[in-house]
């Protein structure tokens, strides 16, 4: 699953996928549109649930803060395949 919030200037994108030993991975990236400012983060959950409730605190914190959202989508869709290139720009930098 992919999320993506925006305001004008800044997004946060967030990744839940299960990695190759089978551990939920709970990936956040940050920064500001346009450029290469800002961050990316992974977080090792015990179970899927637990990420999805970090999903929900998220939803809750950017809503809070301005982010409209403007992405939700499976990783193996065509707008998902797209979003993850992307957040894997942002591990080479």
């Amino acid at each position: 699953m992919i999320v993506r919030w925006e305001t004008n200037h800044d997004y946060v994108l967030v990744h839940i996928h299960q990695d190759m030993f089978g551990d939920w991975i709970f990936s956040r990236a940050w920064g500001q549109i346009g450029t290469q400012f800002g961050g990316l983060k992974h977080q090792l959950a015990d179970t899927l649930d637990q990420a999805h409730m970090w999903l929900e605190d998220e939803t809750t914190i950017q809503s809070s803060r301005g982010f409209r959202k403007v992405l939700e989508v499976a990783d193996h869709t065509p707008e998902g395949q797209e979003a993850m290139r992307q957040l894997s720009l942002l591990d080479v930098l």
